[in-house]
């Protein structure tokens, strides 16, 4: 059975994996990420960052825009996983779960910073999903392996 925890924590992955899907669907099946002026996709077009020439700033939008999604989705196939099927893992390691908050944040100071509402909004209910899995998880949950190597936490 799921405990609380472990569906708080598939909650957060599962925003931040519909975030990122839906970040790309929008990149490359739609529009959306167009500027509203025409001519402003032209010049991007026409024109070369200064880091090389072998690209055009169009290319590297949608790059860039490409591989901004792959980032929440590797983070929330990576942590559903871990929480569904390794949750005693994932609650006792001190490092994977403080890689996944600052993952998060950073998202959230970026999402503060440039971004608009709606991915601001993803991430705080992302956030509060994953810290309110940290605070529901057993105190001290420590790892047990059993004898086929499984993990579980011990009651």
């Amino acid at each position: 059975m799921i405990s609380l925890a472990q569906g708080l924590m598939a909650a957060s992955a599962a925003m931040a994996f519909s975030m990122g899907t839906g970040h790309l669907w929008l990149t490359f099946a739609s529009r959306k990420f167009h500027p509203r002026d025409p001519q402003t996709e032209v010049r991007m077009k026409q024109d070369a960052p200064q880091l090389t020439r072998r690209t055009s700033m169009w290319n590297a939008w949608i790059g860039f825009n490409g591989s901004h999604s792959m980032g929440p989705m590797l983070f929330g196939a990576i942590y559903a996983y871990l929480a569904l099927f390794h949750g005693a893992m994932l609650f006792a390691s001190t490092f994977l779960l403080g890689l996944g908050l600052l993952t998060l944040l950073g998202y959230l100071v970026l999402g503060l910073r440039y971004w608009f509402r709606m991915p601001v909004t993803g991430l705080l209910i992302a956030t509060a999903c994953y810290l309110g899995a940290i605070a529901v998880a057993p105190v001290g949950a420590t790892v047990a392996r059993t004898q086929s190597g499984s993990h579980s936490i011990p009651e």
